[in-house]
């Protein structure tokens, strides 16, 4: 099977953002990571004069349990970038941070702070949410991810096996949507195993909208289309959903407020200036599953990640 990671940019791209991006949650349940590998407009040189529109730049954001976030990024010119051929394995270098299907490490300097990593991470399942072709794609290499080994900033360090639990994903196109909702939530089992809820919605041409929720659970993955959003609050961080498919429901509460919630402005790919994004690797979520084979309740308090931009 072909790697859910594999790049779609090439470096004479002159209009193209993608990125390949970590969430967990540590399991000492101090905090989150949300890791960002991204590349934009590398033909041009990213957007020069625009902050925040380096070529190849690497985020790394700190949710902790108790203080507001940080986030740290440091961008690196296209001559530090290293892709792998679409026919070899997958792997990506920018600078002195490397990805690759299973592992990355990095190391980043920004706001006279150092931030370093050395993960490995594994899973059972991946999915591709939306593929359409040029435009863009939104994937999940790693949906139920366990995290281990280490990260640094400063003095303190993050160390285990597991280390944390939480998704990979990528996503790419030729320029971001105008707005979108996305959710990834991981639910820990008493077997050891990590159920999930993925869901995304976006705008698309002639006045469309993209809808799907696929939830994870008890090693079977459902497929919703159907979605009605009754709550859809961009400045609260709060999105309620139900989701529906021949096989039954879901019903969907995901709180993203509160002092985890961070919002960062992106690059627009066309260099006309930034949007802000809001992301809260912290947040809450409900899950009310009414199946014909499973009637469940789940919730966790902060294992889900809630991201939004835009009005609809």
């Amino acid at each position: 099977m072909k790697s859910l990671n594999r790049a779609y940019t090439r470096l004479d791209m002159r209009r193209r953002y993608e990125s390949w991006f970590f969430r967990f949650g540590l399991t000492d349940g101090t905090g989150a990571w949300w890791i960002r590998y991204l590349l934009t407009n590398p033909a041009r040189n990213g957007c020069v004069g625009l902050a925040g529109g380096g070529p190849a730049q690497i985020w790394a954001t700190w949710f902790p349990r108790d203080q507001r976030p940080e986030t740290f990024i440091q961008e690196f010119p296209v001559a530090e970038v290293k892709l792998a051929a679409p026919s070899q394995p997958f792997s990506l270098e920018i600078g002195p941070n490397r990805l690759d299907d299973d592992c990355c490490h990095g190391r980043i300097e920004a706001r006279r702070q150092t931030i370093s990593w050395d993960l490995r991470y594994r899973s059972h399942y991946s999915v591709t949410m939306s593929n359409k072709g040029w435009i863009g794609f939104s994937r999940t290499p790693h949906s139920d991810g366990i995290f281990s080994g280490e990260i640094r900033i400063g003095e303190r360090v993050f160390r285990g096996n597991p280390l944390g639990i939480g998704v990979q994903g990528h996503n790419c196109g030729f320029r971001h949507r105008n707005y979108w909702t996305w959710t990834h939530v991981c639910f820990p089992q008493a077997d050891g195993g990590v159920s999930t809820l993925e869901a995304l919605t976006y705008e698309m041409p002639l006045g469309l909208r993209f809808r799907k929720a696929i939830l994870w659970h008890g090693g079977m993955a459902h497929f919703f289309r159907r979605l009605r959003e009754p709550v859809r609050d961009r400045d609260r961080a709060k999105w309620m959903f139900e989701a529906r498919s021949s096989a039954g429901r879901i019903e969907v509460d995901i709180d993203g407020g509160g002092r985890s919630l961070h919002r960062l402005p992106y690059a627009k790919t066309d260099c006309s200036g930034t949007f802000e994004v809001a992301n809260n690797s912290r947040a809450s979520a409900q899950v009310r599953v009414r199946l014909r084979d499973c009637n469940e309740d789940l919730s966790i308090e902060d294992g889900a990640v809630l991201e939004m931009t835009g009005d609809y």
